[in-house]
């Protein structure tokens, strides 16, 4: 059992020096210690011993408490985590410099800089809405070049529509050995109606071939020459147009106080002398014609040929049953009897509207109508007239007739 006897000694704790240990019997190595040569050699060397006993270390392992040295190794600095300089520094001066840098005023600090700003005063500069740049930007002049966008509301300008294209209407082709009357050929060439003609003719302003014509009912070939205050009368080109007229308009070719006209919301139209097919009051909006076809227009207005009309009326209150059949059955006014060919009310709902069918041409007829019954009429609208119709034709609006639609009215096709 030579292995045993000949066992190792126990190596010193920690803190105990050398030799003090549990066992003192130290082999023959014990005698020498381990010594530091400069010159990067480790020397055995023999012991000291008078003084120790064993195998010693001359500098044993001392657990130091300077930890607070200024160089060399680990140093933990006083002030632990809360020194002022280096490493990750949570501060309690938040807002000074360096690192993450919470500021005072929080989420919505007024006079904050840098980073995501909220910000209490929109408007101010920068982001949505700003003043200077941007979208809505209100320091831009309002009509200024390129300013895309307006504050506020946009308002819609004047439109513009395409102008309704001039229709070449056909003209029958006149009978050599046809007479017609000299009033009537004035009519026709759109120089004035019928009965203004034969003012003319005896006021001695019109001539043919050359002779002044007193005469009324004088009829004159194709042949002749027509002259009206020294003017040369020739037959133009025919001109119809369709007008839904609106509110605040005069039914006259020139009014004398200035006011609005139907023909100022056709000027343009053409370059003959138009005029109104009949006439309707300045409030009474819907379809007029207008044309320099004196013939029609005589067809339309006289009572001989009397033509349909349908208006759509809106009085001041609702409208009896009984009225509505009185005015069915016939009333009486101040120039004589009068009746509806047809009357009806125009919605299920409103009492107060009414739709009615006439074919009198009396003036202000549908008006007195009603007024006679203890009715105001507030609104009135000619929906129908000779078989024309305001469809697809917005308030002061006009169009020309088409060639078909002419020929439906000289054929007297509409009622």
């Amino acid at each position: 059992m030579e292995a045993n006897e000949a066992k190792k000694p126990k190596r010193p704790r920690i803190g105990q020096p050398m030799g003090l240990g549990d066992n003192q019997n130290h082999g023959p190595e014990s005698h020498y210690e381990n010594s530091f040569n400069p010159n990067g050699n480790v020397e055995n060397t023999p012991a000291d011993g008078e003084r120790h006993e064993g195998f010693q270390h001359d500098r044993p392992y001392q657990p130091r408490n300077n930890y607070n040295r200024p160089q060399g190794g680990y140093q933990q600095r006083p002030g632990g985590y809360n020194r002022p300089q280096g490493g990750y520094q949570p501060r309690n001066n938040y807002g000074q410099q360096g690192g993450y840098q919470q500021r005072p005023g929080g989420y919505n600090r007024p006079n904050q800089q840098g980073g995501y700003q909220p910000r209490n005063n929109y408007g101010q500069q920068g982001g949505y809405n700003n003043q200077q740049g941007g979208y809505m930007n209100n320091n831009r002049r309002p009509n200024g070049p390129g300013n895309r966008f307006q504050k506020g509301p946009i308002r819609q300008g004047k439109s513009f529509t395409p102008r309704p294209k001039r229709i070449e209407y056909e003209l029958p082709l006149p009978d050599p050995d046809e007479k017609i009357r000299l009033n009537k050929f004035m009519a026709n060439a759109g120089l004035c109606s019928r009965r203004e003609a034969d003012e003319f003719i005896q006021q001695g302003l019109v001539k043919v071939n050359g002779q002044v014509v007193t005469e009324l009912g004088t009829k004159i070939s194709h042949d002749d020459t027509v002259e009206y205050d020294e003017k040369v009368v020739a037959l133009e080109s025919k001109c119809y147009i369709l007008l839904n007229k609106p509110k605040d308009c005069v039914t006259t070719s020139d009014d004398p106080n200035g006011r609005t006209t139907v023909l100022d919301l056709v000027k343009g139209a053409c370059n003959e002398r138009i005029y109104p097919v009949g006439r309707l009051d300045r409030n009474t909006t819907g379809v007029l014609l207008l044309t320099n076809d004196g013939d029609l227009a005589s067809k339309l207005t006289h009572p001989k040929y009397v033509k349909k009309k349908i208006y759509h009326v809106w009085t001041d209150k609702d409208i009896a049953e009984e009225d509505m059949q009185r005015i069915a059955d016939g009333i009486e006014l101040e120039d004589g009897p009068i009746h509806a060919d047809a009357i009806s009310y125009a919605t299920e709902t409103d009492r107060n509207q009414a739709g009615i069918e006439i074919h009198s041409g009396r003036n202000r007829i549908v008006r007195r109508i009603f007024e006679s019954l203890g009715y105001h009429v507030t609104k009135l609208d000619r929906v129908y007239f000779a078989g024309l119709t305001k469809k697809n034709l917005p308030r002061g609006r006009w169009r020309y007739l088409t060639q078909e639609e002419v020929n439906f009215l000289k054929m007297g096709s509409f009622e």
